[in-house]
């Protein structure tokens, strides 16, 4: 129980702080222009050493309660280092292979995981590629989101043959919602010709959300259906030899849950 508290802890702690680098310009307004870009180019490095920080947390805390041990940690090192060569896998509008592991990977060995491998496959693959901005702090929230998310899912299995089709209806909301989350850490600071889809300060909470929902259907959706139907196809027609060599290595390794993680003996 104190392990699975110890891990909740962590992940609520890191959930807290990485939504309220997200919001906070809703409540201390800052200079808006017309390009998004540049925002949080002065808080983006604390955030960055923040996030980088309760990873190395979540890791330490889960070695000193035994719920990874060196072979787990070794089995994420790889499963990053491979993730981080999917994001390069080219597709249409917003597609991109990078989240089909943080989901697969968080739905079969937990939060803590599912967290880590997200968040730690975008900064690897924004290294490799030279994608370092004041983005990426926010891009390794969101993806780590997506992989902790992903361990909320009840077992499957009981559905069959459909638990990889729900995985994949789950991939594709998953899709939406990181592009939906991402656009907020620019959205406060644009400010554009058709105001009714930007934010202003003094807006209340209804009005904040109906211009968001119309910036976001006329310039967001269509890119995030990208990444969503990508999402979809990846572990439709993956999910089942994947999910099938993720278990066969738990059970080769003895992984075993406890808490939110795993565990390997």
């Amino acid at each position: 129980m104190l392990r699975k508290s110890l891990s909740t802890v962590i992940l609520a702690l890191a959930t807290l702080i990485g939504a309220w680098a997200f919001i906070y310009p809703f409540f201390f307004p800052q200079p808006q222009g017309r390009f998004g870009m540049t925002a949080h180019s002065g808080d983006a490095p604390l955030t960055f050493l923040v996030l980088l920080t309760l990873c190395l947390v979540v890791i330490i805390a889960n070695l000193e309660t035994r719920q990874m041990d060196s072979k787990t940690v070794a089995v994420l090192g790889i499963l990053t280092a491979i993730n981080s060569v999917l994001r390069l896998v080219p597709g249409p509008a917003g597609f991109s292979a990078v989240f089909f592991l943080p989901i697969l990977c968080g739905y079969t060995y937990g939060a803590d995981f599912g967290f880590l491998l997200g968040a730690l496959s975008l900064l690897v693959s924004a290294v490799v590629t030279g994608g370092l901005g004041p983005w990426l702090p926010y891009q390794m929230f969101s993806a780590g989101w997506m992989g902790m998310a992903s361990a909320w899912l009840p077992d499957l299995r009981r559905w069959g043959r459909g638990e990889v089709m729900l995985l994949a209806i789950w991939g594709a909301l998953l899709g939406l919602i990181f592009g939906a989350i991402m656009n907020i850490w620019f959205w406060p600071y644009l400010l554009g010709a058709g105001r009714e889809m930007y934010w202003q300060p003094g807006l209340k909470g209804w009005e904040t959300l109906g211009r968001y929902a119309v910036f976001y259907l006329a310039t967001s959706l269509w890119w995030d259906a990208g990444r969503a139907v990508g999402n979809f196809l990846l572990v439709l027609l993956l999910g089942t030899p994947v999910l099938r060599l993720l278990r066969r290595f738990q059970q080769r390794f003895y992984f075993q849950y406890s808490g939110s993680c795993l565990k390997m003996g």
